[in-house]
Parts: structure tokens; C-alpha cells; sequence
């Protein structure tokens, strides 16, 4: 049967890593997860006891397109706590997810042939729907002294776009509002659409990352349960959207996803009035990352730029292989320890470099920094 070119994207490396650890525990091994960005808590105890509550007395069925209005309305609340924002709720999308949410982005922004620019390091499923899409990503190739993050001088020719991610993975790296700002006010002056994917907000470590919606409207921010609300599974995410683009952005939701899943979404309202529940879950990230810092050179991982939010450590790793997929292989089969290979995220230096994930629980990381270590000291 024929094919389309668009389905010719790259794996999603980390995918391929988890299986390789589950069959490693299928086999009977002890394995220390660091590969996948994955909260190892459940959804908030309040999301859980309002989705039981709904299902007890509601069929669940269509929502409206853009979400349910109570949703809506308190995410738009959540934008004036968190960075005194006013925004109308009317310009809240709920998604499937972020991953939904860059597809109604992109193809409610660019025509097909469109060029986008992205940051390498970055998400790997940025390129791979923005090809899928038939949207050519332009590789922005950035480097640990600007901590890897683009700035305006990065700024390619001819782009119609530009998607930065702030907190970044697999960096964990911000921008700071100047830094934010002076992107977003370029974009505009060159007609470039700016993407702002905010995915890993309130998973910070000090200074309270930017979201684009303090520097202007005329953007679209991207965001998600996933992360902070640890509901990765529950594939509930959201966007905001310029006011002159809610309907268009309306009437691609209604075709393409009809909805986001109406049990999520209840989850989602209930997950929002759990802030000491997550505040808690960010005390164990951020011991989590005091020790990863403190562990991973001793370990031989010592070329790192310290992240400050999301649940990542990206060590270059140049100094103990030149294939950064065979040390990881190495290190899960002689340390019982899953990590990711930089290929993911770079696949022109990620050769060269591995990511730690630190989102699981502390006594993991205790030990999984312990077999590390003993790994590193046999080897050398």
C-alpha cells in the first residue's frame, strides 16, 4: 500500500530507552528510571476524588470544543496568582495534551512548507509534527554559555516561526523576562510567530519562570497537567490563543479532536485547588536535583549546566564516549540505571551527551546517583 512522506519521522528515543528497562525488569532486574519526564506521584487526590464524584452521577460525554467553561475560567484564574496576568478565559483552549495543542498551534499559524525555528537541545516531537505537518524545522543550534536557549542574534532568515520552551527540556534552562521579551519583540517586528511552550512552569527553583502572556497577546502559549500536576497519563493539557484567532482555533479543535477527554478535564479542575499536595511533590524535585548536582560528577557526568526548573540534568559526555545511545545501553545493563541518550534531543551533537531525569522519588535517586557512581569507579 502507498505511503505518505509525512509519516517518515524519527523515533522518539526515550520510548525505545523504557522498553529496553521494562524488559530488563521483566527479566527480573532492578532498574532505576532517569530516562522518562515523568512525575513518579499519581494525580492530585483532589483531581481523583472529583473525577469519582462526577462519574457518579454524569454520563461524561462531549464536551464543547473548546473545554469546559469552568476550566476555562479557573486556568485563566491561575494566570493572574501566578503572574498577575488578566486574561480572559474566553482565550483558554483545553487540549489532548500538549502534544494536541502544537498540532492546532502549527497548523492554525503556518502553511505547509513553513519555516519554523526550534532550539537544539529541545523536545524532539517539535520537529518530528512540525515534518508530519509538512513544515520544514529550522535547527537553531544552541550552546551551554547561553545556557542553551536562543537569542535574537539566532534568528534565521526567512522564518514565519519561532517556538521556544522556557523551562527547557532536556536542559531544565529559563529565560528571563528581558530575555523573553527581546525574542517576542523581534518576532513581531520580522511578522514571525512566536510559540511559547510553558509546559514545565511551576517547576522552578528560585526565580518564577515568564510566561509570553506578561510581554504580549499576540503570541500562543502552550501548557499542560502533565508536569507540575503530575498527570502525564490523563493527556489533559491547554493553549492561549490571541482573541482574533479563538475561532479558528474553535473550528480545527471541532474537526480534529471534537474534544479533549471530558474525565481529564473534570481531573484537571479538581488537580488546581491541590497546591499543597504539588508544592510538596516540588520539595522532592528540588532535593532530587541538590543531589543529582552533588552526585552526577562524581559519577563522571561533571559538564552540566544546572537547571532551573523542569526535572533535568543534559551532561555533555564527550570526555566517555563519542555514542552517547551505546553508553547509555552500557550504563542500563552494567548499572541497572535508564537514562536518555542525547540523540533525542540533538541529533547532530546529541552524540555527545546524555539527560538525567530526577522526577521519580528521592529514595530512587539516592540510589540510582549510588549505582551510577560504583558503575563510574569500575569503569575507570
Amino acid at each position: 500500500m502507498r505511503n505518505s512522506t509525512r509519516g517518515d519521522v524519527d523515533p522518539f528515543i526515550v520510548m525505545d530507552v523504557m522498553e529496553a528497562a521494562r524488559q530488563a525488569e521483566v527479566s527480573g532486574r532492578s532498574i532505576i528510571h532517569m530516562e522518562v519526564g515523568q512525575p513518579g506521584t499519581p494525580a492530585p487526590l483532589g483531581a481523583r476524588q472529583a473525577l469519582v464524584r462526577a462519574m457518579e452521577k454524569d454520563a461524561l460525554g462531549y464536551t464543547v470544543a473548546l473545554g469546559l467553561p469552568a476550566l476555562r475560567a479557573r486556568i485563566a484564574r491561575l494566570y493572574q496568582d501566578w503572574y498577575g496576568v488578566d486574561l480572559s478565559p474566553d482565550r483558554v483552549v483545553i487540549t489532548a495534551g500538549s502534544s494536541a495543542a502544537f498540532q492546532l498551534a502549527f497548523i492554525s499559524l503556518f502553511e505547509a512548507g513553513a519555516k519554523v525555528g526550534i532550539g537544539d537541545p529541545g523536545y524532539p516531537s517539535y520537529r518530528n509534527i512540525l515534518k508530519a505537518l509538512s513544515l520544514d524545522p529550522y535547527r537553531i543550534e544552541t550552546h551551554a554559555r547561553s545556557r542553551f536557549q536562543p537569542d535574537v542574534a539566532d534568528l534565521g532568515p526567512h522564518l514565519d516561526g519561532l517556538l521556544v520552551a522556557s523551562p527547557a527540556n532536556p536542559t531544565g534552562t529559563m529565560l528571563d523576562k528581558p530575555a523573553l521579551a527581546a525574542l517576542i519583540e523581534a518576532c513581531a517586528r520580522q511578522d514571525i510567530a512566536f510559540v511559547s511552550d510553558e509546559i514545565y512552569h511551576g517547576v522552578e527553583y528560585g526565580q518564577k519562570a515568564v510566561t509570553a502572556l506578561e510581554i504580549s497577546d499576540e503570541v500562543y502559549v502552550i501548557n499542560s497537567f502533565s508536569k507540575y500536576f503530575s498527570m502525564t497519563g490523563w493527556r489533559i493539557g491547554w493553549m492561549v490563543v490571541p482573541q482574533a484567532h479563538i475561532r479558528r482555533v474553535e473550528r480545527l479543535m471541532q474537526n480534529l479532536f471534537i474534544c479533549a477527554p471530558h474525565a481529564a478535564q473534570i481531573a484537571a479542575l479538581g488537580a488546581l485547588d491541590c497546591e499543597d499536595e504539588l508544592q510538596a511533590n516540588l520539595e522532592v524535585y528540588k532535593r532530587n536535583r541538590a543531589l543529582l548536582l552533588d552526585g552526577l560528577p562524581k559519577a563522571g557526568f561533571s559538564k552540566i549546566a544546572p537547571p532551573d526548573g523542569a526535572f533535568y540534568i543534559y551532561a555533555d559526555v564527550s570526555d566517555l564516549t563519542d555514542d552517547s545511545r551505546a553508553l547509555a545501553r552500557e550504563i542500563l545493563d552494567q548499572a541497572g540505571v535508564s537514562v536518555t541518550p542525547g540523540l533525542d534531543f540533538d541529533p547532530v551533537r546529541g552524540h555527545r551527551t546524555l539527560r538525567f531525569s530526577y522526577a521519580r522519588s528521592h529514595e530512587d535517586m539516592i540510589e540510582g546517583v549510588s549505582r551510577l557512581q560504583r558503575w563510574f569507579q569500575a569503569r575507570s
